[in-house]
């Protein structure tokens, strides 16, 4: 008789489906989205916005570098700038100019 009990106890239990496979990946791949709209997507953006300030130097621009030089710009090459701070003639790497703080074109148009 109390065979009879339990399985009628346990067959209920085992007649609940469980959720779909498909279900419990949902959370996992909100996360994802969550944290590639917080996190990923704005460094990438200021990656490419230091890639195209890089491009933009030009003889002549004062900068800042990451080191906390501020020069003007001699000359740039493919990996490399020259640059004038103070008396000193220096070669930095362009990835470590951090900000362009003066155009030559906006000085010279500020002289005129």
């Amino acid at each position: 008789m109390s065979l009879k009990l339990f399985l009628a106890d346990a067959a209920p239990a085992a007649a609940q489906q469980q959720p779909p496979t498909w279900m419990t990946l949902v959370p996992f791949a909100l996360m994802f989205v969550a944290l590639y709209f917080v996190m990923i997507r704005p460094q990438s953006k200021k990656a490419k916005q230091h890639a195209e300030m890089l491009k933009a130097v030009r003889p002549g621009d004062k900068i800042v570098t990451s080191g906390g030089l501020i020069g003007i710009v001699v000359s740039v090459k493919e990996r490399s700038l020259a640059i004038r701070s103070a008396e000193t003639k220096l070669e930095v790497l362009k990835s470590a100019v951090t900000e362009i703080t003066e155009r030559s074109g906006e000085a010279a148009a500020t002289e005129s």
